[in-house]
């Protein structure tokens, strides 16, 4: 047996990657693949793209139940799954599977050496190539599940977009929210159908989109056009809706620079207020998810409102108070502290925090400032003095107006025999 054989009778499922074109556009191999096939399952868009083949086909065509999610869950876990050769379960998936698509979650449940996957070209190549757009420094979001707000991650002035759309009220509602941040100017392409005998392609800006809903199966292209957003920590004070309660643009900077964002991390916020550092942490990496506990019910709505206008609502979930919500959330990577700080929080934090997790504190009150202090002499790390003054009116000329100064703890947790080891070492 050769070592493709023998991959292929491991497989317990093939994703197969089709696209607008249907079975025409398939290659050889991958229709042998479909010839042996005694159960595809799909879309009923995607089976129906098969409707030429029938004849070459023996196999029964089961078009996913609503929700899919639960349905395709079903199915993995089927006992069907643990079959081999020629039991194998065929997926059908629109163009890439493993791009935004069903084959990344079938391999996050049952790994990567029960799934075959057979791409076809991905709808951002196809429309890529059609706007002769560079793929390579084109940024690509899905508003398949989140909401089209998710493109205002994205957007600043001369940037290039890709949305994958949910349906065909998609582009409108992108037209709209466009409009509202500034970035009415755009030019906004609608691309249908791609690779197929029905595309089509529609053009025109963000504030004169009036087309009527097209294909439910479309990708959106964006030119931006607008103000210059950055990525990077530290924006204005009054792109965020707040009562007062926010943690200002500098401190924001540093803080959210100490929590070092670096992918597929989750953070705790609690005291969250308007949730800048939030927002400003999943800005900084679009890998990254965020827990955040707020005692205000307003403030939590307010939060949930910022994060929608900065497209991170989708990667953000928003709890109670602490210290009750935090025993069954999720554990950290990381954690910060803005509000509400207490004996009580840091030692509940603490013992979730896993070894090498980060912990940035920032502390406004003498009592709070003490409190810290003395843990960061028990655990060490990094203690500052943040203050920052900013030049205001005086009568007719200016003088600088110091804000409340902060203490900022900031420090990763080392694990019990190598915080031993290295004061041993500091002794020697």
């Amino acid at each position: 047996m050769t070592s493709a054989e023998s991959t292929a009778v491991a497989s317990a499922f093939v994703v197969v990657g089709i696209g607008a074109d249907g079975w025409s556009g398939l290659g050889e191999t991958v229709r042998n693949e479909l010839r042996r096939a005694r159960v595809i399952y799909g879309a009923a868009r995607q089976l129906a793209l098969l409707d030429g083949a029938v004849p070459e086909l023996d196999a029964e065509l089961r078009p996913w139940r609503s929700p899919m999610s639960e349905h395709l869950a079903e199915v993995v876990e089927s006992e069907d799954a643990d079959a081999v050769h020629p039991d194998t379960i065929h997926i059908l998936a629109s163009g890439d599977p493993m791009f935004h698509g069903v084959g990344a979650s079938i391999i996050a449940r049952v790994g990567a050496d029960r799934v075959r996957v057979y791409p076809a070209v991905s709808s951002a190549s196809l429309a890529c190539a059609r706007l002769g757009w560079d793929l390579a420094t084109t940024r690509i979001v899905s508003a398949v599940r989140a909401e089209p707000g998710v493109v205002l991650g994205e957007v600043t002035d001369g940037a290039r977009v890709l949305v994958l759309s949910r349906d065909e009220t998609t582009p409108a509602a992108l037209a709209g929210i466009l409009v509202d941040a500034g970035f009415g100017a755009s030019t906004m392409t609608v691309l249908e159908q791609l690779g197929g005998p029905a595309e089509q392609i529609a053009t025109g800006t963000a504030e004169t989109w009036r087309r009527r809903a097209g294909d439910p199966l479309n990708i959106v292209a964006v030119d931006c056009v607008g103000p210059r957003r950055s990525r990077l920590p530290g924006r204005p004070d009054d792109t965020y809706e707040h009562d007062g309660q926010i943690t200002k643009s500098t401190i924001r900077a540093l803080s959210v620079c100490a929590l070092e964002p670096a992918g597929a991390q989750l953070l705790w916020d609690i005291g969250a207020g308007a949730g800048s550092v939030t927002i400003e942490w999943l800005r900084a990496d679009d890998r990254g998810v965020v827990v955040a506990f707020e005692r205000d019910p307003d403030r939590a709505d307010r939060l949930q409102r910022n994060a929608a206008r900065h497209g991170v609502a989708h990667r953000l979930s928003v709890r109670g108070p602490a210290p009750d919500g935090l025993s069954d959330a999720p554990q950290p990577d990381a954690v910060f502290i803005g509000g509400g700080l207490d004996e009580e929080i840091l030692s509940l934090v603490w013992t979730r925090l896993p070894d090498s997790g980060r912990l940035v504190v920032n502390a406004v009150t003498v009592e709070n400032q003490t409190l810290v202090t003395r843990w960061h002499a028990r655990h060490g790390g990094d203690l500052r003095r943040l203050s920052v003054e900013t030049v205001a009116p005086l009568g007719t000329m200016h003088t600088w107006r110091p804000a409340l100064p902060i203490v900022q703890w900031a420090v990763a947790k080392t694990a019990p025999h190598a915080a031993a080891a290295d004061s041993t070492e500091a002794l020697r």
